[in-house]
This record gives C-alpha cells, structure tokens and sequence, in this order.
C-alpha cells in the first residue's frame, strides 16, 4: 500500500503563479498571509494527513460505521483522530477570529481540504459539512444564533448537518413535506430526511442539524421552504448540551464507497416533535440554504482533485513496483517494472495532467472567492463574485467526473490486482463516484451553469474569461518551438467553447430544453478549456523559471512535459465538445419518453 504525499510543490506553485496568492494577501485582513505563513500551515496539514489520517483510511474502507440501537459506531481511531484534528485548530482554519477561528483566506484552506481528502476523504466529509453549517449560520443567523452556535462549530467541539432531501423528494425541493409548527419561541419539527452525511455519531459534544421543512401555511414550491436549527441535544443557558432533542437516526445506507462516513437517514418528531429555531425569516430557507450549498460545491470538486491526486499516488507507486514483461522490442534480459511500459505512462501521464488541471482550476476559483468577499474596490467584487459563480458548477462538475476518470485508469494501471479489494486502487473509483452526486449531480450543475450564469447574464462573465484565455496567444507564439502545437491546439479549444457559449447564449431563451440537453457536454467543455489555458500558462512561467538559477529546475520541466501531454492528448476533446453541443442536441430529444 501506497502512502499518501501532499503534492506540496505543485500546490504552492499552483497558489503563487496561477492563482494570485500575493493578490488575496494584500486584500485588506489577510496582510500577513504571505508564502512563508501559507508553505508552514500546507506542511504542517501534510504531516497531519500523512502521519494521522492515512494510516485510518484503508481500514475505515473495510470496517465501516455501524449502527446498533439507535448509536453510530465510527471505525477504529476515527474519534482520537478527531479530536487531535480540533486540538491543533484545523477545523477553525478559515473561521471568524471573533469565534475562534483563524481567519484564513479559502485560497490557503482550500489545498489543506485537498490534503485531507486525498488521505481519508470519509473522515473530512464531517469537518466540510460542519463549515458550511458556519457560512450559512455566519451569513443568515441571528446575534443570539451565532453567539450560541458558531464558537462550538468554530472549534469542531460541536459538529454540523445538512438536511435537504426526503424520500418522496430526492433532488426536487419543492416537494419538501418535513413540517415545522411554531410554538413560542421555536418550531415543532417532524418529518424524515435521508442522505444526512455524519447525521449521528459520538465524535462531538452536539451535532447541529439546518434542516429544511414547512410551516403550516407555506406557500406551495421552494417559496414555502424555511430552514430551521435543530440541534441533536437542546443547548442550555451556559451553552453546555442539555436534554436529548426528539431526532434520531433510524438507519445507515449501505454505501459504494466511503463506508466509514455514516449517511443517516433521520426522524424528526417520532415522539413530542423535535425543537427547532427558524434561521431568519420563513419561506426563505432554500435562499439561506443555497449558501450552504454553493459553499459545499467547491468543497466538493476539491473532493475530485483530492481523490484524483490519490488515486495517481496509488497508480504511480504500483506502476514502479509491478515487474512484469520485458521492454517493448527486448526478447532477451531482465523484466522490467510496468512504468517502463509505453501504454502504462500514457496512462499515468492522463491522471497527472487532468489532476493538475483541476486542481489549478479550483485554486482560481477560491481566489476568485477570497476577492469577491474582500476587494476594497466594488466594481471588482462584483466581477469577481461573477466569476466565482461562473466557475464553482464547472470546478464541482468537472473535477469530479475527471477525479471518476482517473480513479478508473488507476484500476486499468493495476491490471487485475486493481479489481481485487486489497491492492486498495478499487477504493478510490468508489468513494470518487459520490462526487458527481453529492450537493447536485453533474446534470444539476450544468443546467444551473448554462441557465444561470450563462444565458441569465447573455455570457458576459463567460465571454470575458474567454477574452483572458485569448491573451496567451502572443506569448505562446513568441516562445515558439514546442509550444506552437500547444498554441493552435489551445486556440481550436477556445475557438469551440466561444461558438458554444454563443450558441447557448442564442437558443436558451427560445428552446431552454434544447439548450439543456447539451448543458453537461458544455460544462465539460469549460472545464477541459480553462484547465488547458492555466496549464499552458504553467508551462510558460515554468520556462522562464527554467532560466532562473535558483528556481527548481526539475520540478519545471516535469511541468512543461505534463502541460505539453495536457495540450496534445486532453485538449483536442474540446473541440468535438463544441460540435456535440451545437449541432447534437436535437438528436438527443429525437425519441419520445414513451417510446424509450
């Protein structure tokens, strides 16, 4: 078995060069986020996923969480890992300082949520539901709300849930039944929600549930929804948990993959009604929920890149160790290791590039984030708070089916060893294929890309970061040599994705159904082209560090080399992207429901 080794190099230069780390730092509050700050806190997360949560991955994979009388058990280690994670602060990495956090910028918390996931993504499902517990109660809860709650979620004392979907309703918030009847100064919650990621367990003090549910005289649809604090125990005047609230877990699914994250299905109200406070004003909850939501989107393609890096380590190190065959045109001498192999290193040259891609991808997109929350100039919150809504569907939507991909060609490295449990490279497609799943399938995301961000604002903020992919064109040209395949492979790719953008620009208002019959072939589309435009500006600032004497010329020219594979072997699928989606549609709706 592999063991994990945070891709630190490639992360720090991902954050200095392509996502604009001096940039978040000079934002008023973060000034003294500068490298040294950001390579310290990246090496000591490191450390902690190595030493501390890889170790518990492969076992919590077999062993699983368990429910018996109504308690969920967590896999050997999980609750001493937990609490060595809030001892040392990481839960509060970019929380509030008024509540104990530290105030971090997304751009620096966001590779340590990488690091996590890649050593034990079942086990940080919790810490990433509890932080967007915090953004919601942070944004849209009252004083006496978040002076009760924040502190606790803060430090991970206590941990926090989603509660969206019910059975009769899935995806479709509009048929939400969960009921909230007022009594006083709180709401009388029951009703059943499922899919509850870490909706029960032992490893915290409390575990505070934002859970979506009806008043009595709701409006019908996603207007009548309310979003309510129901906390597993009630909390007492000092703060402390108090009396058993009535919610509890009355099973766990029985998963693909991340096997050690309890997914609870949760009962409300079974005896007198569970105790629940309203979260601002009725009938706003999905608004106040969308917060939540949209936070944990990003979280989630960072999941992708996570699980892709892992699954290439997995790869990688197999592929060095496996003997088998001698080299191509040797019939005589020694067996060779499989990496020696043509077909082999393609394979993992595919899984490093596309990794590297999204996780560049992701990093601009919390850039984008840090700024559109604190830039001091308005215009510019406001365009970057456009591009962060333009590209948080493509980095949860992308990177996880790219993180599926990659997890699969890491069982396809492993030949029949990758199909057998114990080499560990079967775990890694599984708990991968939640991502595309989770807060949203990929078709949610690409409809909500192409209807929202794109056609709503007739593709401005998409035509100008088309305009920004465009100006590499003159530096690409003047470099020259090896790069002049990499420049008119790039320009097909922008030239597909700006005929796709104004072909949906053009045909959402007339035919929306037409439109999103193609929505996940776009949002694969941007997603290959943006990540094939910042590999090519890697490749172009890795060529001049090349010329630098203290720069790391290794790591540079590996660099050049997996741009150059991402340019030549991942881009050219753009273009066929393009044509798919302006002139495939129609194909797609030619048989009638019926007639399936």
């Amino acid at each position: 078995m592999s063991t994990y080794r945070a891709p630190l190099k490639d992360m720090q230069f991902v954050l200095r060069e392509l996502a604009g780390l001096d940039d978040v730092s000079a934002l008023p509050g973060w000034e003294e986020v500068n490298a040294e700050l950001v390579d310290a806190v990246l090496g000591e997360a490191a450390k902690f996923a190595r030493e501390v949560l890889d170790p518990l991955n492969r076992e919590g994979d077999r062993t699983g969480s368990r429910l018996e009388n109504g308690k969920v058990t967590v896999p050997p280690g999980f609750d001493e890992a937990y609490g060595k994670f809030i001892a040392a602060g990481w839960n509060g990495l970019s929380g509030q300082p008024q509540y104990g956090g530290q105030g971090l910028p997304h751009i620096v918390s966001l590779p340590v949520q990488e690091m996590w996931n890649s050593a034990n993504m079942a086990f940080c499902l919790c810490a990433m539901l509890t932080s967007g517990v915090l953004e919601a109660l942070r944004i849209h809860g009252s004083g006496p709300q978040q002076a009760t709650f924040l502190p606790r979620l803060t430090s991970g004392e206590w941990t926090g849930t989603m509660n969206l979907t019910e059975p009769q309703a899935g995806s479709d918030l509009s048929a939400v039944r969960t009921q909230a009847v007022r009594e006083g100064d709180h709401y009388r919650i029951r009703g059943t929600k499922i899919f509850i990621t870490w909706g029960e367990h032992d490893m915290s003090g409390n575990i505070v549930h934002l859970v979506l549910a009806r008043t009595p005289d709701a409006p019908e649809g996603v207007k009548g929804i309310s979003l309510f604090i129901v906390p597993k125990y009630l909390v007492n005047a000092d703060g402390t948990p108090g009396e058993r609230n009535d919610v509890k877990c009355v099973s766990i699914e029985h998963k693909l993959g991340i096997h050690a994250s309890p997914t609870c299905v949760l009962s409300y109200g079974e005896e007198k009604g569970a105790i629940g406070y309203l979260v601002g004003a009725e009938n706003r909850g999905l608004e106040y929920m969308f917060t939540m939501m949209n936070h944990a989107r990003l979280a989630v393609g960072v999941e992708g890149v996570a699980i892709a890096e892992r699954a290439y380590q997995h790869a990688l190190e197999y592929a060095k160790t496996r003997v088998q065959g001698r080299a191509i045109g040797q019939r005589s001498g020694d067996r060779v290791s499989i990496i020696h192999h043509p077909d082999v290193r393609r394979m993992l040259m595919s899984m490093r590039a596309q990794t590297e891609a999204m996780r560049a991808v992701a990093y601009v997109a919390a850039a984008a984030l840090d700024k559109a929350k604190r830039h001091p100039d308005g215009k510019e919150r406001h365009r970057q708070q456009a591009l962060i809504d333009l590209l948080t569907p493509v980095a949860k939507g992308w990177c996880t089916e790219q993180a599926v991909e990659i997890a699969s060609t890491g069982i396809q490295i492993h030949g029949g060893m990758g199909f057998i449990e114990e080499t560990g490279a079967a775990q890694y497609l599984r708990d991968a294929r939640i991502t595309t799943i989770y807060e949203g399938t990929t078709g949610i995301q690409a409809n909500d890309l192409i209807g929202r961000k794109v056609a709503f604002e007739k593709g401005a903020t998409a035509f100008a970061v088309i305009t920004d992919m465009r100006a590499l064109d003159a530096p690409l040209a003047k470099a020259g040599g090896e790069f002049e395949l990499m420049r008119g492979n790039l320009k097909q790719a922008i030239d597909g994705l700006e005929a796709a953008t104004r072909w949906l620009v053009e045909t959402y208002p007339t035919d929306a159904n037409v439109a999103s019959a193609v929505a996940v072939p776009y949002l694969k589309l941007f997603g290959t082209v943006a990540g094939g435009s910042l590999m090519a500006r890697a490749a172009l600032i890795a060529r001049a560090k090349l010329g630098e004497p203290d720069a790391d010329h290794e790591f540079c020219r590996a660099k050049l080399a997996t741009a150059r594979f991402y340019a030549e072997h991942i881009l050219p699928r753009a273009p066929a992207l393009a044509r798919e989606i302006t002139h495939g549609a129609s194909s797609i709706l030619a048989i009638e429901p019926e007639r399936f």
